[in-house]
């Protein structure tokens, strides 16, 4: 089924996107500050509110379908944007970046996302106007990656040290920030700053969530314009989620479970909706396979819903119970002292 949005909408819609990102990232270069939590659940709830809107005005101006389909693709951008969080909490903690300077920090890299995910998604429509079969290289490449989520940790300890050995040996750093310049001058010598490390690490992890992320919402929807607006409804206010969530993200033990269970799922898609419009010659003679069944928006919409909410439910209660051990074992540690012993 085609999309059929007013012109006036779509434009209207990459305008006003537009400009609350740089109006977001004229706020942070204008008033560098920390989030309070109040700040933060204000901006969070703000940007939830709007893809909420925005998804209503696709019900209203397009049809029940392609609402549906922004919905879950919304979603599940969102869920691979937290993932992706994981990632730059684990960056800034790795290089130490002054709390200060990491909304700045954060600001670069969803900028990087969004230029990337953009080509990608230039990229990715053309790709499945012109050749079909590409869905079964998507639905392939979202299981493995699936089953890397699961087998691999979030810290790439190697990789990462790797990345910061190779920039040594090939330019000058400090070992101390100057504000979030890339580059300082000390006794009249230029020098890069440790901020270079960071966007490195930050642009690559960009790059690697958008090879994920692009395949898994074109297995929900292949329309570009709802492929791009559901990215940068998950992207913006994800400078705040990072600090309203704070610790909160390593209590979310079993998130990557239920994110790699929704890549694997959308995979599986992709592959039947392959084989239900096959072309290629030697799968079927290269006729259409007939019995491939087909999942409704409104099941992946479901699917995605639940594995998030079973994972974060799941991963809250193990939190508890582990705090609930701690505490117990530390009362176990405590001397008990007797009547008898205090008489004593």
């Amino acid at each position: 089924m085609q999309l059929d949005l007013p012109i006036w909408f779509e434009i209207g819609s990459l305008v006003v996107l537009t400009l609350i990102l740089v109006g977001d990232l004229l706020l942070v270069l204008k008033r560098p500050h920390v989030p309070s939590l109040r700040e933060s659940t204000l901006w969070v709830v703000f940007y939830v509110a709007l893809a909420l809107v925005f998804a209503g005005l696709m019900f209203v101006l397009g049809d029940a379908e392609h609402g549906g389909q922004f919905l879950a693709g919304w979603l599940t951008e969102y869920s691979l944007s937290i993932d992706n969080l994981f990632v730059f909490v684990i960056i800034m903690a790795r290089f130490s970046v002054p709390r200060k300077y990491q909304q700045e920090v954060l600001m670069v890299g969803i900028i990087i996302a969004l230029v990337l995910r953009g080509i990608f998604i230039l990229l990715g429509a053309s790709l499945i106007e012109n050749f079909s079969w590409i869905f079964y290289i998507f639905g392939a490449w979202l299981v493995w990656t699936a089953i890397q989520q699961v087998r691999d940790s979030h810290e790439d300890e190697e990789s990462e040290t790797f990345v910061v050995r190779m920039l040594r040996k090939r330019v000058r750093l400090t070992d101390e920030y100057d504000g979030v310049k890339l580059r300082t001058v000390i006794d009249g010598r230029k020098f890069f700053t440790p901020m270079l490390i960071v966007f490195v690490a930050i642009g690559t992890t960009d790059l690697l969530f958008a090879l994920d992320s692009i395949p898994a919402i074109f297995g929900i929807t292949q329309s570009p314009f709802i492929v791009f607006t559901a990215n940068v409804f998950a992207l913006m206010g994800l400078r705040q989620l990072y600090f309203l969530l704070g610790g909160l993200l390593e209590r979310l033990e079993y998130l990557k479970y239920g994110i790699a269970f929704i890549l694997a799922f959308i995979g599986v898609k992709l592959v039947l909706h392959a084989m239900h419009g096959n072309e290629l010659p030697f799968i079927n003679g290269g006729e259409h396979i007939e019995w491939a069944p087909e999942i409704s928006t409104w099941m992946s919409l479901f699917v995605i819903l639940a594995a998030m909410a079973v994972a974060t439910v799941a991963s809250l209660v193990k939190a508890r119970v582990d705090a609930n051990k701690r505490g117990n074992k530390l009362m176990d540690e405590v001397p008990h002292f007797t009547e008898d012993s205090h008489q004593r």
